[in-house]
C-alpha cells in the first residue's frame, strides 16, 4: 500500500525541533489508513518518536543525525504497530504505553515491550518541552494528546480524522465522506463519538484545555493536518462535545 502524503519515510520539518514523517498505509478493519509519526527533539538533545511509523534504515539514520532516539510513544490503545521494530533496532529506548495498549498488542500477537506508562498525574521526562493530557470521557478510547510548547503544535492521533477524500481510492473516500471525517470537516469518527456521549462534559473539559494551549497547528495521524485557525477548527471538530 502507498499513501497520498508523499514523500514517505522522510523527515518533514514543521518548526524548530519538530518534524512529521508520513509512512505507508496500514490496513485497519480492511480499510487503508495513512500513518504519521511526529518527531520531537527535546531540550536534552534526545529524540521523542510519537506514534512511530514503519522503521526504514534511512529514516532511522536521519533521525539519529538530529539526536539519539530515547522515547517511543504509543499515544493510544491502537497506535503501537511499529514500536517493537524500533526497540529492536535502537537498544536503550524507552517505550511508553497508553492505557489499554498492552492488552491489545497481546490480543493481536504483536511483539512489543512497554517500559513505562503514560500518566496524567506524572508528566514524562519531556515535561519541560511537551505537555500531555489524557482525554477523558470515553468508555473505550484512551488517548493522550501532546502539546509541543516552543512551536505551539498540538499533536492528536485519532480524535480528529481529516481525510482528503479526493486523494483516496473511491471506496475509502466514500466511507470518509459518509462518516463525516473528510476534509474540510474532519472530526471525531462517529463510532468513537458514541463512546464519549455519556460523559461529554469530561471531553468538553479536555477540548477546552486544548483550546487554552492556543495551538498554531494541529497534527493528526490520518489525513490533512490543520495549519491555521486552530481554535476555530477545534471548536468545529468537537462541536458535539462543546454544545450546550
Amino acid at each position: 500500500m502507498t499513501s497520498p502524503y508523499q514523500p514517505l519515510d522522510t523527515l518533514k520539518p514543521l518548526a524548530d525541533d519538530i518534524w512529521i514523517v508520513d509512512g505507508p498505509e496500514i490496513s485497519f478493519y480492511g480499510l487503508p489508513f495513512s500513518t504519521r509519526m511526529t518527531v520531537i527533539r527535546l531540550s536534552d538533545g534526545g529524540m521523542m518518536l510519537h506514534s512511530p511509523t514503519k522503521l526504514v534504515p534511512a529514516l532511522r539514520a536521519g533521525i539519529e543525525k538530529l539526536g539519539p532516539i530515547r522515547h517511543l510513544v504509543s499515544p493510544n490503545w491502537i497506535h503501537y504497530a511499529y514500536i517493537g521494530e524500533w526497540q529492536d533496532a535502537v537498544p536503550g529506548t524507552l517505550a511508553w504505553a497508553a492505557p489499554g495498549v498492552r492488552e491489545r498488542a497481546r490480543k493481536h500477537g504483536v511483539a512489543v515491550r512497554f517500559d513505562r506508562d503514560l500518566s496524567d498525574g506524572k508528566p514524562g521526562p519531556w515535561a519541560g518541552d511537551v505537555a500531555q493530557m489524557l482525554v477523558r470521557g470515553s468508555t473505550v478510547h484512551r488517548e493522550f494528546v501532546f502539546f509541543h510548547k516552543a512551536s505551539k503544535t498540538l499533536i492528536l492521533t485519532d480524535l480528529i480524522e481529516n481525510f482528503e477524500a479526493d486523494k483516496l481510492p473511491f471506496f475509502m473516500g466514500l466511507v470518509a465522506r459518509i462518516a463525516g471525517v473528510a476534509h474540510p470537516d474532519g472530526k471525531m469518527p462517529p463510532d468513537m463519538w458514541l463512546t464519549f456521549r455519556r460523559h461529554r462534559a469530561q471531553l468538553r473539559a479536555c477540548v477546552e484545555r486544548m483550546i487554552a494551549w492556543q495551538p498554531a497547528r494541529i497534527v493528526v495521524a490520518h489525513g490533512r493536518c490543520i495549519e491555521r485557525d486552530c481554535e476555530r477548527e477545534l471548536r468545529r471538530a468537537f462541536r458535539g462535545a462543546l454544545a450546550n
